[in-house]
């Protein structure tokens, strides 16, 4: 399915009373490839994320996952339809240990309203959570509490809680905020091998960061649409220069 779009928005709009967030914005996602919506500040890039990911609905436009017209959709409904969210503050449960954060997401997604479950049941839920783990790269903390986590290891907890309903589409928010460079390189490295095995869209206001790593960017200015194409294409662009870089 590489290729096709899995998420497509078309006249997306947003305002907040006078003020227009986002203005007439048309993009596709493509299915298998990892995509960054970047901009400098005020771009528009967090509202655009938030629409997409059904924290606000658009003022006008409509968003389609897999061809499924979703826009408004309650937030809760979008695991159910195979979309993941990690966002720019951590969400995890700081006073349980990170192998107990993972096995909550991984047992709601097993048996959303089953108060009792079998033992053979909550096995494969703790055999998936500790997977996870494992795939993210904190195994070795499994039974550390996620308030005494650093920073970058709690996005990574957070990560691995998302992947937990085995979502066809992953998005981020500024995945990287508040990181140090070491662990900078750990989540884009992360970030690299999990958009191998599922479509991945993140928000990053640095450009550098995402040029190596992305298939495709998405360049926001004042709300609206400024580029789109691959990092080649971007890094031509004589409007991404100009407004972008400072560029002349």
């Amino acid at each position: 399915m590489s290729g096709a779009a899995m998420l497509e928005v078309t006249g997306l709009g947003k305002r907040f009373g006078a003020f227009v967030a986002l203005k007439h914005v048309s993009v596709a996602f493509p299915a298998g490839q990892l995509t960054a919506i970047i901009g400098p500040n005020g771009a528009g890039k967090s509202t655009f994320f938030n629409v997409i990911s059904g924290a606000f609905p658009p003022s006008s436009g409509t968003v389609r996952f897999e061809g499924r017209d979703i826009t408004g959709l309650a937030q809760h409904q979008f695991a159910r339809i195979g979309i993941a969210k990690s966002f720019q503050i951590t969400t995890v449960f700081k006073q349980l240990s990170a192998f107990e954060n993972v096995r909550v997401a991984a047992q709601m997604r097993q048996a959303r309203f089953e108060l009792f479950q079998p033992r053979a049941a909550l096995r494969e839920v703790a055999a998936q959570a500790e997977a996870l783990l494992e795939r993210v790269g904190l195994a070795d903390l499994r039974h550390k509490n996620a308030g005494d986590l650093a920073h970058g290891q709690q996005r990574a907890l957070e990560i691995a809680m998302a992947l937990a309903p085995q979502p066809r589409l992953l998005l981020m928010d500024e995945p990287t905020a508040g990181m140090s460079p070491e662990e900078t390189g750990v989540m884009m490295d992360l970030i690299t091998t999990l958009a191998a095995e599922r479509t991945v869209v993140l928000v990053e206001h640095k450009m550098k960061l995402v040029m190596g790593i992305c298939q495709r960017l998405v360049v926001l200015h004042h709300g609206e649409l400024l580029a789109q194409g691959t990092p080649a294409e971007i890094r031509a662009n004589t409007e991404v220069k100009r407004v972008y870089l400072g560029q002349h």
